[in-house]
């Protein structure tokens, strides 16, 4: 399991394991709160082909999607 912080996700750099489009290295580009502190928007944007979508923060906890950085 990946350990994901979310006061560190901005910005954060991840590499899917199945790539899809060719598209294996993303960044997280928006993260949005609300009153609380939670977390209630998180775009990811793919590097090469710059397409953006969005994703709930805790999948990127999974090992078997996502890998921590860029390999």
């Amino acid at each position: 399991m990946n350990k994901v912080s979310p006061k560190s996700l901005l910005h954060s750099k991840w590499t899917k394991v199945e790539v899809e489009n060719k598209e294996k290295h993303f960044m997280i580009t928006k993260v949005d709160v609300d009153d609380e502190q939670r977390i209630v928007e998180c775009k990811i944007e793919a590097v090469i082909s710059k397409n953006e979508y969005a994703i709930n923060w805790r999948d990127l906890k999974d090992n078997q999607c996502w890998k921590q950085g860029w390999q």
